[in-house]
């Protein structure tokens, strides 16, 4: 690291500690020729792929946009904060450990509605009616008993029911 004082190139790390999140890293610095201490904070760069959306374009990775639609699928659900945000992390981590410049937005879709689908019913077919673009009452029915001859008995126990037991 160059010394911003003097210039140099040879300086020693006298102090590391994790700062924030236990993400960052702050080092103070001596130079060993000025002997002027300074502080620097080191950072992973992960570059986030590029999302390819269905009409070619491209934009970068915006995890406000996930955030927004898992908000918009769950609104008014019985879902805490704190979920929300573990669904989005694992959705962003997926995207990040694929290893790919860019990304289909198809394929960041099926896993918001895989985490939708752990998450709230509801909010899977909200999503779902989006996502697919549903066009008629049979697509919405098709999703339901999908959704309802694949979810797991102990998670479907913690749900609300879609449709009244009374059908």
């Amino acid at each position: 690291m160059r010394c911003p004082f003097c210039g140099a190139i040879d300086t020693r790390v006298v102090d590391s500690r994790l700062v924030g999140d236990n993400d960052q890293v702050r080092r103070r610095r001596e130079c060993t020729e000025c002997e002027e201490r300074f502080t620097t904070y080191e950072t992973a760069e992960l570059n986030m792929p590029r999302v390819v959306k269905s009409r070619g374009n491209r934009e970068p990775f915006s995890e406000s946009k996930l955030q927004s639609g898992f908000q918009k699928a769950l609104e008014k659900r019985p879902v805490s904060v704190e979920a929300i945000d573990e669904a989005v992390a694992r959705v962003r981590h997926r995207c990040l450990v694929a290893g790919e410049r860019e990304i289909d937005s198809q394929q960041i879709g099926g896993w918001v509605m895989e985490e939708l689908r752990k998450l709230d019913q509801v909010a899977y077919i909200r999503f779902a009616s989006v996502y697919r673009a549903f066009e008629d009452v049979a697509a919405f029915r098709e999703a339901i008993e999908t959704l309802e001859s694949t979810t797991d008995p102990i998670a479907a126990a913690n749900q609300l029911s879609l449709l009244s037991d009374d059908d």
